[in-house]
Protein backbone atom coordinates (compact mmCIF):
# COMPACT_ATOMS: atom_id res chain seq x y z
CA UNK A 1 0.00 0.00 0.00
CA UNK A 2 2.58 2.01 1.14
CA UNK A 3 4.85 1.38 -1.80
CA UNK A 4 1.60 2.53 -4.22
CA UNK A 5 1.33 5.70 -2.58
CA UNK A 6 4.43 6.91 -3.43
CA UNK A 7 4.36 5.60 -6.96
CA UNK A 8 1.33 7.55 -7.24
CA UNK A 9 2.86 10.54 -5.64
CA UNK A 10 5.81 10.69 -8.15
CA UNK A 11 2.94 10.29 -11.22
CA UNK A 12 0.50 12.94 -10.25
CA UNK A 13 1.42 16.57 -12.26
CA UNK A 14 2.76 19.37 -10.44
CA UNK A 15 0.82 21.98 -9.11
CA UNK A 16 0.41 24.83 -11.16
CA UNK A 17 3.11 27.63 -10.67
CA UNK A 18 1.56 31.16 -9.44
CA UNK A 19 4.76 32.82 -9.76
CA UNK A 20 8.43 33.09 -9.12
CA UNK A 21 10.28 36.17 -8.03
CA UNK A 22 14.26 36.58 -7.63
CA UNK A 23 15.77 39.79 -5.77
CA UNK A 24 17.35 43.15 -7.69
CA UNK A 25 20.75 42.46 -8.68
CA UNK A 26 21.04 38.46 -8.48
CA UNK A 27 23.48 38.06 -11.39
CA UNK A 28 26.21 40.32 -10.11
CA UNK A 29 29.54 39.00 -10.27
CA UNK A 30 27.77 35.94 -12.15
CA UNK A 31 28.73 34.74 -16.16
CA UNK A 32 25.45 34.97 -17.49
CA UNK A 33 25.77 35.07 -21.29
CA UNK A 34 22.92 34.63 -24.22
CA UNK A 35 19.97 33.83 -22.05
CA UNK A 36 17.36 35.50 -23.28
CA UNK A 37 14.47 36.27 -20.48
CA UNK A 38 16.55 36.72 -17.93
CA UNK A 39 16.40 40.10 -16.53
CA UNK A 40 19.29 41.15 -14.94
CA UNK A 41 17.55 44.09 -12.77
CA UNK A 42 18.98 47.09 -10.86
CA UNK A 43 22.02 46.92 -8.88
CA UNK A 44 21.85 44.92 -5.37
CA UNK A 45 23.20 47.56 -3.23
CA UNK A 46 24.88 45.38 -0.60
CA UNK A 47 23.54 42.16 -1.77
CA UNK A 48 26.49 41.21 -4.26
CA UNK A 49 26.60 37.02 -4.35
CA UNK A 50 23.16 36.11 -2.97
CA UNK A 51 19.87 35.90 -4.53
CA UNK A 52 16.30 35.10 -3.10
CA UNK A 53 14.11 33.07 -4.51
CA UNK A 54 9.95 32.96 -4.16
CA UNK A 55 8.30 30.53 -5.78
CA UNK A 56 4.80 29.66 -5.09
CA UNK A 57 2.31 26.98 -6.63
CA UNK A 58 -1.32 26.30 -6.30
CA UNK A 59 -2.42 24.14 -3.42
CA UNK A 60 -5.99 23.30 -2.27
CA UNK A 61 -8.60 25.06 -1.66
CA UNK A 62 -7.71 28.43 -3.77
CA UNK A 63 -4.89 27.97 -1.76
CA UNK A 64 -0.79 28.65 -2.61
CA UNK A 65 2.16 26.36 -1.22
CA UNK A 66 5.35 29.04 -1.30
CA UNK A 67 9.20 28.65 -0.39
CA UNK A 68 11.75 30.73 0.35
CA UNK A 69 15.41 30.13 -0.73
CA UNK A 70 18.66 32.14 0.00
CA UNK A 71 21.72 31.27 -2.40
CA UNK A 72 24.75 32.15 -1.98
CA UNK A 73 25.67 32.43 -5.80
CA UNK A 74 29.68 32.88 -5.32
CA UNK A 75 30.40 30.06 -2.81
CA UNK A 76 28.45 27.69 -0.61
CA UNK A 77 25.23 27.59 -2.38
CA UNK A 78 21.58 27.22 -0.49
CA UNK A 79 22.30 28.95 2.57
CA UNK A 80 18.68 28.15 3.75
CA UNK A 81 15.23 27.67 2.84
CA UNK A 82 11.85 28.29 4.57
CA UNK A 83 8.59 26.22 2.99
CA UNK A 84 6.20 25.02 2.23
CA UNK A 85 3.79 27.24 3.91
CA UNK A 86 0.40 27.12 2.73
CA UNK A 87 -1.32 30.23 2.96
CA UNK A 88 -3.92 32.38 1.26
CA UNK A 89 -3.11 34.66 -2.32
CA UNK A 90 -3.10 37.70 0.53
CA UNK A 91 -0.79 35.85 2.61
CA UNK A 92 1.54 35.70 -0.88
CA UNK A 93 1.96 39.11 -0.81
CA UNK A 94 3.09 39.32 3.21
CA UNK A 95 5.50 36.46 2.33
CA UNK A 96 7.10 38.15 -0.60
CA UNK A 97 7.17 41.57 1.61
CA UNK A 98 9.01 39.61 4.01
CA UNK A 99 11.41 38.12 1.63
CA UNK A 100 12.19 41.48 -0.15
CA UNK A 101 12.27 43.63 2.71
CA UNK A 102 15.74 44.60 2.88
CA UNK A 103 16.39 45.23 -1.37
CA UNK A 104 15.60 48.82 -2.23
CA UNK A 105 13.41 47.22 -4.76
CA UNK A 106 10.18 44.84 -5.01
CA UNK A 107 11.42 41.59 -6.68
CA UNK A 108 9.22 41.01 -10.48
CA UNK A 109 8.17 37.88 -11.95
CA UNK A 110 10.95 36.03 -13.21
CA UNK A 111 10.73 32.65 -15.27
CA UNK A 112 10.71 29.76 -13.56
CA UNK A 113 13.50 28.50 -15.77
CA UNK A 114 15.98 31.19 -14.18
CA UNK A 115 15.09 30.00 -10.73
CA UNK A 116 16.01 26.65 -11.70
CA UNK A 117 19.26 27.39 -12.83
CA UNK A 118 20.17 29.42 -10.59
CA UNK A 119 19.17 27.25 -7.80
CA UNK A 120 20.42 23.96 -9.01
CA UNK A 121 23.39 25.48 -10.50
CA UNK A 122 24.41 26.76 -7.48
CA UNK A 123 24.03 23.54 -5.42
CA UNK A 124 26.11 21.85 -8.04
CA UNK A 125 28.96 24.85 -7.86
CA UNK A 126 29.01 24.28 -4.30
CA UNK A 127 29.51 20.79 -4.59
CA UNK A 128 32.58 21.11 -6.44
CA UNK A 129 33.68 23.08 -3.36
CA UNK A 130 32.79 20.82 -1.03
CA UNK A 131 29.42 22.37 0.37
CA UNK A 132 25.84 20.76 0.49
CA UNK A 133 22.78 22.55 0.53
CA UNK A 134 21.05 23.79 3.65
CA UNK A 135 19.08 20.67 4.88
CA UNK A 136 16.01 22.43 5.02
CA UNK A 137 16.53 22.96 0.95
CA UNK A 138 14.77 19.33 0.62
CA UNK A 139 11.39 20.21 1.34
CA UNK A 140 11.30 22.96 -1.38
CA UNK A 141 13.16 21.38 -4.11
CA UNK A 142 9.86 19.98 -5.42
CA UNK A 143 8.29 23.63 -5.74
CA UNK A 144 10.87 24.37 -8.94
CA UNK A 145 10.12 21.91 -11.29
CA UNK A 146 12.10 19.19 -12.95
CA UNK A 147 15.46 20.51 -13.68
CA UNK A 148 18.46 18.81 -15.53
CA UNK A 149 21.65 20.51 -15.67
CA UNK A 150 24.41 22.10 -16.74
CA UNK A 151 23.26 25.40 -15.40
CA UNK A 152 24.04 28.03 -18.28
CA UNK A 153 24.95 30.16 -15.52
CA UNK A 154 28.67 30.70 -14.17
CA UNK A 155 29.11 30.72 -10.61
CA UNK A 156 31.35 32.26 -8.09
CA UNK A 157 32.47 36.08 -8.51
CA UNK A 158 33.45 36.68 -12.02
CA UNK A 159 34.13 32.78 -11.87
CA UNK A 160 35.95 32.30 -8.70
CA UNK A 161 34.92 31.31 -5.27
CA UNK A 162 34.82 34.07 -2.79
CA UNK A 163 33.13 33.50 0.45
CA UNK A 164 31.60 36.57 2.80
CA UNK A 165 31.28 35.11 6.54
CA UNK A 166 27.41 35.33 7.95
CA UNK A 167 26.90 35.44 11.27
CA UNK A 168 25.74 32.15 11.39
CA UNK A 169 29.00 30.50 9.67
CA UNK A 170 31.63 28.52 10.72
CA UNK A 171 34.27 30.44 8.86
CA UNK A 172 37.27 28.17 9.38
CA UNK A 173 35.21 25.18 8.25
CA UNK A 174 34.65 27.11 5.25
CA UNK A 175 38.00 28.22 4.34
CA UNK A 176 39.67 24.91 5.22
CA UNK A 177 36.95 23.27 2.58
CA UNK A 178 38.39 26.15 0.22
CA UNK A 179 42.05 25.26 0.65
CA UNK A 180 40.94 21.81 -0.03
CA UNK A 181 38.86 22.27 -3.17
CA UNK A 182 40.88 24.90 -4.98
CA UNK A 183 43.61 25.38 -3.17
CA UNK A 184 44.89 28.34 -1.24
CA UNK A 185 45.14 31.61 -3.07
CA UNK A 186 42.87 30.51 -5.48
CA UNK A 187 39.48 32.16 -3.53
CA UNK A 188 39.05 35.39 -2.47
CA UNK A 189 37.00 35.46 1.07
CA UNK A 190 36.13 38.30 3.82
CA UNK A 191 35.44 37.48 7.24
CA UNK A 192 34.49 40.25 9.67
CA UNK A 193 36.73 39.91 13.19
CA UNK A 194 35.15 41.00 16.43
CA UNK A 195 35.90 44.26 17.69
Amino acid sequence: MRRLAVQNAADAPEPALVGCWENQGWSEGLGVGGQRGWPRGAPSHGSVGLATEVVAREARGMRVSACCILVDTHCIGVKSAIGPRVMGREGLVDFKRGAYGGYERPSPRRPTRLAQHLVFGAIEYARRLGFEPAADFDACAGHLGAWSGPSAIRFGRHGKPMYVAGPYDDASRVISALERSVGQGNFDFVVCLPA
